[in-house]
């Protein structure tokens, strides 16, 4: 007996179409589901056990071979590969997730030793680079506050490199309540603050406790009355004749001078 055929799903179809609305913030937040895109984001996903279903051409199925039991595949054609994909150049395959961020009272803990807030950092490049930074210098967790960018949309998780399915990432709309955990956890709260009183690299002392690093927004930095909750500022010292440094450079800088103090 032949076995049939399984026809590749158009872009026209309404399944492709109830998917493609997942690039909508809201639709994301309503039905607690992103798209995982591309092989690398993918097998995060797949790590993290996250993944509901899988979508692929035909000829990109050897890139995901073996999925768990639980989770389907889904032939779908090219448009409606680029139809789902936020890439130029789509590799093929893109998942249906399960969303994986944390409360924060169990990314923020008593054993926390390093800690990245956020504070209103709305590009999704520098958000996703910071998790994946917080990641590599071995950090415990990150916290998205305020108004920072949604740890979903395709550009951040992108950025974070897969870093985002296996770190722990809080969403915490008030930032506050987010330097106040850290705090009631035992952390010393850093403000990352180009006029800070403290310089970065005479903190040793300061880098060895348990600490919860605070960075704000990419163009205004961190409103003063939330910078005044933090225990102390410090500074990275500028040399040159540039005013300030990417935000995600900042951030790379500050969690790995804590990590070599720590370690």
């Amino acid at each position: 007996m032949v076995e049939p055929v399984e026809t590749p799903l158009a872009a026209s179809n309404p399944r492709v179409k109830q998917l493609r609305r997942l690039s909508r913030r809201s639709e994301r937040s309503e039905r607690r589901l992103f798209l995982a895109d591309g092989p690398k984001a993918v097998e995060g996903a797949l790590a993290a056990g996250c993944v509901e279903e899988v979508l692929c051409r035909p000829d990109a199925v050897g890139l995901v071979p073996d999925l768990p039991a639980d989770v389907r595949r889904t032939l779908v054609d090219e448009r409606a590969l680029a139809a789902l994909s936020d890439s130029v150049s789509p590799a093929g395959v893109v998942a249906v997730c399960r969303f994986v961020d944390v409360p924060l009272e169990r990314a923020v803990t008593e054993q926390s030793r390093l800690v990245a807030i956020c504070a209103d950092v709305r590009d999704p490049g520098n958000a996703g680079t910071v998790v994946r930074c917080a990641d590599a210098a071995g950090a415990d967790s990150v916290v998205l506050a305020g108004s920072s960018v949604d740890l979903y949309n395709p550009k951040t998780l992108r950025a974070s490199v897969g870093s985002a399915f296996h770190l722990p990432v809080a969403v915490e709309p008030d930032p506050f309540a987010a330097v106040r955990a850290a705090q009631a956890a035992g952390l010393v709260v850093l403000a990352a603050d180009g006029a800070g009183e403290v310089d970065l690299f005479e903190a040793d002392e300061l880098l060895a406790r348990p600490t919860a690093w605070l960075f704000g927004n990419e163009a205004w930095g961190l409103p003063d009355d939330l910078a005044a909750a933090a225990d102390h500022r410090v500074a990275i010292p500028i040399h040159g004749k540039a005013e300030s440094l990417n935000l995600s450079t900042a951030a790379a800088l500050c969690l790995y001078a804590s990590a070599r103090v720590q370690r």
